[in-house]
């Protein structure tokens, strides 16, 4: 196998190309300290991304219970409806039974009237 770069021929560049390779691996394998600021922008973001979960999961839950109160305004004002309907029926057949009792007692007094003409007639 020959593991030349492209472009490259020859046995002779060999050990030199090993080396440069070595101390390019050496570059790169160094240790180097980490820039001042790192620590302070990792904790940063990892705090952006904190405050960002918990607004997101605080939305969720005003979602929520804003969903649920809209139900809960939805279902009462049915139930009013039905309560407000229900009491004007019953007021409806309140005046209606008053009406009859009216009208009955209006019928037995004419009754009562004629019957009594009737029998002074005879």
């Amino acid at each position: 196998m020959d593991f030349e770069r492209p472009g490259q021929t020859g046995q002779t560049d060999q050990p030199e190309q090993i080396n440069e390779f070595e101390r390019e691996l050496r570059q790169a394998m160094e240790r180097r300290p980490a820039p001042p600021s790192l620590k302070r922008r990792i904790m940063q973001q990892r705090s952006m991304l904190r405050t960002e979960r918990v607004q997101n999961h605080n939305a969720w839950w005003q979602r929520l219970a804003a969903s649920v109160l809209l139900v809960g305004v939805i279902a009462g004002g049915y139930s009013w409806r039905q309560i407000e309907e229900r009491r004007k029926g019953e007021e409806a057949a309140q005046q209606v039974f008053t009406a009859l009792r009216i009208t009955n007692r209006a019928l037995n007094d004419m009754n009562r009237r004629l019957v009594a003409r009737d029998r002074e007639e005879k």
